[in-house]
């Protein structure tokens, strides 16, 4: 047989050697259940998940109508799309040293030499046309596993990146439903506000009647008057933070600001209950845990591409063609040639520089093991708060509800006391103010809810499954 097919088999033989460590996913510190998820109201079955569309659960159409623009026209969101697409284009690039590259060239050469030349040969040819049709052909034997790696290091970037990308995702679906409950808070605000201004009016003509009729002063009338005007003041102060939200939303579904006008729509009705699961699911569920591991996979095999440069590296050159001073002889038998060249290149000496490659991608591993157990810590600590915040705001709105029934009593007592002459008005400015002040912060409780619901569906994953990542 001869020695250079033995070479070459032998070479690919040798082709499963592997010089890094094998990945294993780094151990991550899991508790066995949530603290919070005991003392709050999940969701039943408490097996189930928030899946897909997730804003579906709150049961609103214009807020799902607002979702899905997002998905359609939010630039942040193109941006992301765009970096993970230069992501997977790098694992092409990369996958693309697997297979031998090939190169054609085709030439037609006039030369003319001097025929005072050191050495010539009086009697040869001074001028003569080559014409040259050549094939180069090369090809790294992937022996110690650098291509691999590689392709590993580029597969392993893009699903982080394609993680990242459910990030943003995730981010402005949670941001938009957050800034849209916002908007309808504060439609009930206003709401609460008109309410008010309307019985202040009541008020401020029962004054003046009583004035009229020499029963009250001029100072009820005044104080009447006074807390009516600043009351329509907030009401005017509430329609330019409605518009600010409001614009805020415009921007996330990727129109100017001046096109989109959302109706009013005050805020009603109890947050969902959202299923939780287990701690232990969260790290395939949060995008950014997933995100996290893919680095420390990417920086596992970047340790094998450093180990790689301290062995020979294995090639296969080659050239063929047809070479012919005559361009009718060019595609004759006898015009053609051919080489072959295996080589083994490794360097001998560097002054240190593969080891500090090498120490370099073992410290990068290490950092990506750290930032990915502190992303796993800093979720199960997202999840916890908001939980605890649903089971806080909870309690709080049963108290609150009791509260604004008692200033509701006081007020309709102080009214009466009123009338019948007992009571001066600012006690019934006094009580007037209680009411408004507790009805608005239980329309603010109820936001803050709904909001906190946002929140914990974003800490969960928002319903996203790490598997799809095998598919990117």
């Amino acid at each position: 047989m001869n020695w250079r097919v033995v070479l070459v088999i032998g070479l690919l033989g040798a082709g499963g050697c592997a010089t890094g460590p094998k990945y294993v996913r780094p151990q991550a510190p899991v508790p066995p259940s949530f603290k919070e998820a005991g003392a709050w109201k999940p969701a039943q079955p408490n097996d189930e998940a928030v899946r897909g569309a997730w804003w579906e659960i709150f049961n609103d159409p214009p807020l799902n109508g607002l979702e899905e623009r997002i998905e359609v026209s939010n630039n942040t969101l193109r941006a992301a799309q765009a970096q993970f697409d230069q992501a997977r284009a790098l694992v092409r690039y990369a996958r693309a040293s697997k297979v031998p590259q090939v190169s054609g060239t085709a030439a037609v050469i006039d030369n003319n030499q001097s025929e005072n030349r050191p050495l010539s040969d009086p009697t040869a040819a001074t001028h003569y046309t080559d014409y040259l049709l050549r094939f180069d052909a090369s090809y790294e034997l992937d022996v110690w596993g650098r291509v691999r790696y590689a392709v590993a290091a580029s597969r392993a970037s893009a699903q982080a990146c394609a993680a990242d990308l459910e990030v943003v995702r995730l981010s402005l679906h949670a941001e938009l439903a957050a800034d849209y409950f916002a908007v309808r808070a504060l439609d009930a605000e206003r709401e609460i506000l008109q309410s008010s201004v309307a019985a202040y009016e009541r008020a401020l003509e029962l004054t003046r009647n009583r004035y009229k009729g020499g029963v009250a002063s001029a100072i009820d009338v005044a104080q009447a008057e006074a807390q009516l005007e600043a009351t329509r003041a907030q009401v005017i102060d509430i329609e330019a933070r409605r518009a600010q939200v409001e614009h805020a939303i415009a921007a996330l579904i990727g129109e100017p600001a001046s096109t989109v006008s959302l109706p009013v729509q005050p805020l009603a009705g109890e947050p969902p209950p959202i299923p939780t699961g287990l701690p232990a699911d969260l790290l395939e569920r949060r995008p950014d845990i997933a995100a996290a591991e893919r680095r420390v996979a990417a920086a596992n095999a970047q340790i094998g591409v450093a180990a790689a440069a301290f062995f020979p590296a294995l090639t296969l050159t080659g050239t063929t063609g047809f070479e012919s001073a005559a361009l009718l002889d060019l595609l004759r038998g006898v015009s053609g040639f051919w080489t072959a060249a295996p080589a083994a290149v490794m360097v001998l000496f560097d002054g240190g520089r593969r080891r500090a490659v090498s120490d370099q991608a073992k410290a990068g591993y290490e950092r990506a093991v750290a930032l990915y157990r502190e992303t796993t810590l800093a979720a199960f600590r997202e999840v916890e708060d908001y939980l605890a915040t649903l089971r806080v705001l909870d309690e709080e709105a049963t108290v609150q509800q009791a509260a604004l029934a008692a200033s509701e009593r006081s007020l309709a007592l102080s009214t009466n006391r009123y009338k019948g002459g007992i009571a001066t008005y600012l006690e019934v400015i006094s009580a007037q103010n209680t009411v408004l002040s507790n009805r608005r912060t239980a329309a603010n409780i109820l936001a803050r809810r709904l909001t906190a619901s946002v929140l914990l569906v974003k800490a969960l994953g928002g319903g996203w499954d790490a598997s799809r990542l095998l598919a990117r």
